[in-house]
């Protein structure tokens, strides 16, 4: 059973940087697509930023060139550095995990979640 833990959130002024973590376990071969959500209350969970088993990424526009998504040399544990952060990055963060060779556009798809952690950006 794959069991994802998220790490890293905080509070941080405008401008900053936050890198979050995300402890993958039972994770046993390259054929996961893993990803980064985000969600605020009372709106839907956002896709910001996916990795392919191949290495190949994907970006939500809002993050492009301040996020960078990237995963250790045994494909296992998640990361996502965050910088030049803005109000608007406020919510809370979720690692997601998908048991295939690609990615999926539907965030439903996504089988495994871990628990979320909370970055807030404010000065």
């Amino acid at each position: 059973q794959v069991q994802l833990a998220e790490s890293g959130g905080g509070s941080v002024q405008p401008g900053g940087s936050l890198r979050l973590s995300c402890a993958a376990s039972e994770i046993t071969s390259s054929t996961y697509c893993m990803a980064w959500f985000r969600q605020v209350p009372g709106k839907e969970r956002e896709g910001v930023a996916r990795i392919w088993p191949s290495g190949g990424t994907y970006y939500a526009d809002s993050v492009k060139g301040r996020f960078t998504i990237s995963q250790d040399n045994a494909k296992k544990d998640l990361y996502l550095q965050m910088n030049s952060l803005r109000p608007e990055d406020t919510a809370m963060y979720y690692c997601a995990a998908f048991s295939g060779s690609y990615c999926p556009d539907q965030t439903r798809k996504f089988a495994y979640w871990g628990q979320g952690t909370q970055v807030t950006v404010s000065s």
